[in-house]
């Protein structure tokens, strides 16, 4: 009989181990600050696109997740797309939105 309860010692003692990981991660995560994305959004970018087809811009500086400023328009489908900050038509975009914003 001693030979039937060995197979199941090991399985009791890998769901043992896995079981302490599991709770050893967690109490390390509580702590941690959440975060959505630990990368740039913005992989590819846009040089421009007309205004009237934008609805919002949200522009989102340099940090921790990503080195670089982006800016991300969602156009009035729905879409967001991904605009390069340093492109002159970009710059007037975020200039006319940031006025009609202060004219509410």
């Amino acid at each position: 009989m001693a030979r039937a309860a060995t197979p199941a010692a090991p399985r009791l003692l890998r769901a043992a181990m896995l079981l302490l990981l599991l709770l050893a991660a967690g109490r390390r995560a509580a702590g941690a600050p959440v975060v959505n994305e630990l990368r740039c959004q913005c992989l590819q970018t846009l040089q421009g696109i007309h205004l009237k087809n934008i609805q919002s811009v949200k522009v989102t500086p340099p940090g921790p997740h990503c080195d670089q400023t982006e800016v991300v328009a969602t156009l009035k489908t729905g879409q967001e797309v991904c605009l390069n900050p340093t492109a002159p038509m970009v710059k007037k975009i975020i200039d006319k939105m940031l006025n009609k914003a202060s004219a509410n």
